[in-house]
C-alpha cells in the first residue's frame, strides 16, 4: 500500500474502502492507497496548483453545480472527475469523465465501463450516476466553449 497519489492521465477510478483507504484504478494497474478519495482529490488539486475547495467554486461559477459537483482537476489534460455521491460521505467515489465509455443499470445499482476495457460495479442508482455523467459533461461543455480545454 502506498501513503499518497496523485491523480493523473490513466486514472479511471478512486474507491473507497473502509475508513481511510481507497482502491485506485488505473488503465493497466489497480492497487490501494492510504488516503480517503476526497484526500486523494484535494492532494492533486494542490499539485495542480488550486485546491479541491478552489476547484469547486470555479465549477459553482461555471456552471452553477454546487452539490456533488464535478471538478477540473488538471485542464490541459481535461481531467474532469465526478463524485458519485457528496464528498463529505466516506462512500464517495470519484471518476474520470474522459475514460467513461458506458454505464448500465445493475440491481439497484450501477455498472460502469470506461474506454479501456475494464469496469466498476457503483453503489449508486442508474439514475443518479446518469445525473452526475451529465454535469460533468455540462461542465467539459462550458469549458470547451471557453476554449480551456
Amino acid at each position: 500500500m502506498i501513503n499518497e497519489y496523485e491523480v493523473n492521465s490513466n486514472t479511471l477510478a478512486l474507491l473507497p474502502i473502509g475508513n481511510q483507504v481507497t482502491k485506485v484504478i488505473e488503465k493497466q494497474d489497480s492497487f490501494l492507497v492510504n488516503q480517503t478519495p476526497s484526500q486523494i482529490i484535494d492532494y492533486s488539486c494542490r499539485s495542480f496548483g488550486s485546491s479541491y475547495l478552489g476547484r469547486h467554486e470555479g465549477t459553482k461559477h461555471l456552471t452553477g453545480i454546487n452539490y456533488k459537483a464535478p471538478i477540473i482537476i488538471e485542464e490541459t489534460q481535461s481531467m474532469i472527475f465526478f463524485p458519485t455521491a457528496s464528498p463529505r460521505f466516506s462512500k464517495c467515489a470519484w471518476i474520470a469523465l474522459n475514460h467513461v465509455k458506458n454505464h448500465i443499470k445493475y440491481e439497484e445499482k450501477s455498472i460502469l465501463y470506461f474506454q479501456c476495457g475494464k469496469n466498476v460495479e457503483l453503489d449508486i442508482s442508474y439514475g443518479s450516476l446518469e445525473n452526475q455523467i451529465l454535469r460533468a459533461t455540462k461542465l467539459e461543455s462550458v469549458l470547451r466553449k471557453r476554449k480551456i480545454f
